[in-house]
């Protein structure tokens, strides 16, 4: 019991970590960034399926929701998402550093997005291809 209790003790985050995030953003996207705080239920250890609470900020921007975690004490995760069933992971489960995290984040979806039209590009030139 104290373990679970310890674990839904994961602390907000700061307004130092927000301006943070903010700042990154706004370097990426060359713009203000809206982020939205909220709470989100996690699976921290595989195979146990117990779900922990654990705040969130999320942001929108060029057709993509991105979300970043804080699941404990100098420890996050991100994500990036288009619909909730195409959900994409960055390269580590799991981060000691914000800037860290919130950068792997966008890289990811640079990778994809990057991965994503030059597959579509292929795909059109072969099929503009007589046999």
């Amino acid at each position: 019991m104290i373990r679970s209790l310890t674990k839904t003790l994961t602390p907000e985050f700061t307004d130092s970590e927000l301006h943070y995030i903010r700042d990154l953003l706004r370097k990426h996207f060359h713009k203000e960034v809206e982020i939205q705080i909220a709470d989100c239920d996690l699976v921290l250890e595989p195979g146990t399926g117990e779900t922990v609470p654990c705040p969130a900020v999320l942001w929108h921007e060029e057709n993509t929701n991105f979300v970043a975690f804080k699941v404990g004490m100098f420890r996050f995760r991100a994500q990036f998402f288009y619909t909730p069933h195409e959900q994409h992971a960055t390269d580590n489960e799991e981060y000691t550093g914000l800037h860290e995290c919130v950068t792997a984040v966008l890289d990811a979806r640079s990778d994809h997005q990057r991965e994503h039209h030059h597959n579509d590009s292929d795909e059109s030139g072969k099929s503009g291809q007589l046999a």
